[in-house]
């Protein structure tokens, strides 16, 4: 019996996939639940499992664009499974057409009817032409004489024009691949922000000092009975969730005609997974503590590195953070996160000179920037918004610890 498969719906409003990658070939015995293909949408990159065992015929190319619900292969299931190694014939057939045949020499060719006369005088510049040359720095090697037996002349030095970007001795060849349908579709999100939002960027320095310090002191404890480290995204999430209470337009988006605003904080996090950018979401960011913050941030850095991340993981959001810093990053204006309004951009952290209580001391600072539609938030409620973030930061016992480290960090 043959079986069908088809392509199942990776999420809602998502209709259709590209075939990325067949991790099998045509007439393979697969197994059930064996990853048979990787398949791209715009929103993630996810395994295609076998459906029962049996020997596979494909149905779809790689590169492929195919609907939900289509059928990509077919699986036999009443195929007995093949006893040995079934893929040493093919591999053999792989490498005799990998072996370049041999081409026999043309008996048909001609030899060459006229030849350049070559003489001692041949690519020689004239003493006229040698001195307008040295003059123009032309090497006679690139001039092509009109002269006697192809001498140089003097009009010949005259005319001859300096080579402009002559290929060097290094490798000049180029390579072209597809583009993932993840990958265009986050081109065309950030094309369609760029031309259809307002977007400004503001920015601030934070002094980091105060989280050091805390870092420091209870990291190792931290760790110890909450199994994750506290890292500088927890820090900074609460900061943002408390600024998101001040300033609720930065919480909202536009929707045709409307603004809508919400009473929660989902905080989207930028991470780099093996298919590029991934943005999943922390849901309820307000409800979460330290140690809350931090499992999640590392549960799903782990699903995104692993390719295990889910579209429902990846989807809705109301506010972004992303960290270029951990690339080196001292400064940069991010793009918004459609249909979220901001985005809060984290950079290196760097010991600069500062001034502290009238006097000059040398403090981790880091550069902040906030970009944001200017359509539904104003420049005071921006600058107030990163301000408040600066200032949580910058006395995080006091304004994200309630003055109670040990509680606030569950120690």
């Amino acid at each position: 019996m043959a079986l069908e498969m088809k392509v199942p719906s990776p999420g809602e409003s998502i209709t259709e996939v590209e075939i990325a990658q067949w991790l099998v070939e045509d007439g393979d015995y697969v197994e059930k639940d064996q990853a048979i293909a990787e398949v791209d949408s715009d929103k993630a990159t996810l395994e295609l499992p076998a459906e029962a065992s049996g020997i596979i015929t494909l149905k779809a190319e790689e590169g492929d664009a195919v609907a939900v619900g289509e059928v990509v292969c077919l699986i036999d299931t009443d195929a007995a499974k093949p006893e040995g190694d079934s893929g040493s014939d093919k591999e053999e057939q792989k490498e005799e057409k990998a072996e370049p045949k041999k081409e026999e020499p043309s008996k048909s060719s001609t030899p060459e009817q006229t030849q350049d006369k070559k003489t001692y005088a041949s690519g020689s510049p004239s003493p006229a032409a040698k001195k307008t040359l040295d003059e123009k720095g032309i090497d006679a090697k690139d001039v092509k004489g009109t002269g006697r037996d192809g001498r140089i002349t003097k009009e010949d030095a005259v005319n001859a024009q300096p080579s402009m970007g002559t290929p060097g001795t290094g490798s000049r060849g180029e390579s072209r691949s597809k583009m993932s349908m993840l990958r265009r579709k986050v081109a065309e999100r950030l094309v369609s922000v760029k031309n259809e939002t307002a977007m400004l960027t503001t920015f601030n320095e934070v002094d980091m000092t105060p989280i050091f310090e805390l870092r420091n002191k209870y990291k190792e404890d931290f760790k110890a009975k909450h199994g994750v480290s506290l890292g500088f995204m927890s820090f900074f999430t609460l900061a943002c969730v408390r600024a998101l209470e001040m300033y609720p337009a930065v919480n909202s988006m536009i929707d045709g005609k409307e603004m809508v605003s919400f009473d929660f904080k989902d905080i989207s996090i930028a991470v780099s997974g093996p298919k590029g950018l991934m943005v999943p979401v922390i849901r309820n960011a307000e409800n979460l503590s330290f140690r809350g913050v931090e499992s999640e941030v590392k549960r799903l850095a782990l699903r995104a590195r692993d390719g295990q991340i889910t579209v429902d993981e990846m989807t809705g959001g109301t506010f972004t953070i992303t960290n270029g810093g951990v690339f080196g990053s001292m400064l940069s204006t991010p793009i918004i996160n459609p249909p979220q309004s901001a985005i809060l951009g984290m950079h290196n952290i760097v010991e600069r000179p500062i001034v502290r209580d009238g006097g000059i001391a040398i403090a981790p600072i880091m550069y902040v920037a906030l970009s944001y539609d200017h359509r539904i938030i104003d420049g005071k409620e921006s600058v107030g918004f990163l301000v408040a973030v600066k200032e949580a930061l910058e006395n995080p016992e006091e304004l994200l610890m309630d003055n109670n480290v040990l509680k606030a960090l569950e120690l």
